[in-house]
């Protein structure tokens, strides 16, 4: 157990990454926005490929941090059941949602995905938008994305089943919903 452990916390680590990546792309995401909108109405001065790489930026503060997201327990859940359950119980939901929904959903949208964005590298895609941006590395965003939701729910499933077995105490409590 304790490779399995020494594994999540790796995986653990590099979702933190990708989740501090996601959050400065907030913040780049939104000085591009304010100066796109300054040129546009002060300068009458516009450009697809700005209003593009915003698009580019969302997706992949989505996608990269989503993992974060599950990682630190602040994913969407059913509240008014989950947070009435002992925490034994709470463990159990969370390892057969993620071996029954996640890690499956996970696997079949990074195997539709990825030969999506092989086509879209091999032939070079464009935009169609006049000044617009290549297409693949937003198309690369989806799975690897996925890819590293997995890897997370591979890490939870790991602390939840260490957890069971008393080898490990997991680090967040659940947090009801102010009301």
């Amino acid at each position: 157990m304790r490779g399995l452990l020494r594994a999540s916390r790796i995986i653990d680590a590099v979702n933190d990454q990708f989740g501090r990546l996601a959050n400065w792309l907030v913040l780049f995401a939104c000085l591009i926005s304010t100066g796109n909108a300054i040129a546009r109405y002060a300068f009458d001065i516009g450009s697809n490929a700005w209003l593009e790489v915003q698009w580019y930026m969302f997706a992949a503060m989505v996608f990269f941090g989503a993992p974060y997201v599950l990682k630190v327990n602040e994913h969407v859940r059913v509240d008014v059941i989950y947070s009435a359950l002992s925490e034994r119980t709470r463990i159990w939901i969370d390892i057969l949602g993620t071996i029954v929904f996640l890690l499956p959903f996970c696997a079949v949208l990074i195997y539709f995905t990825w030969p999506w964005f092989v086509d879209s590298w091999s032939i070079g895609e464009m935009s169609s938008n006049a000044g617009g941006l290549i297409r693949w590395p937003v198309k690369l965003v989806l799975p690897l994305g996925f890819a590293l939701l997995a890897l997370q729910g591979i890490s939870e499933l790991i602390k939840r089943i260490a957890a069971l077995t008393d080898n490990y105490r997991l680090e967040y409590q659940y947090e009801t919903p102010l009301q």
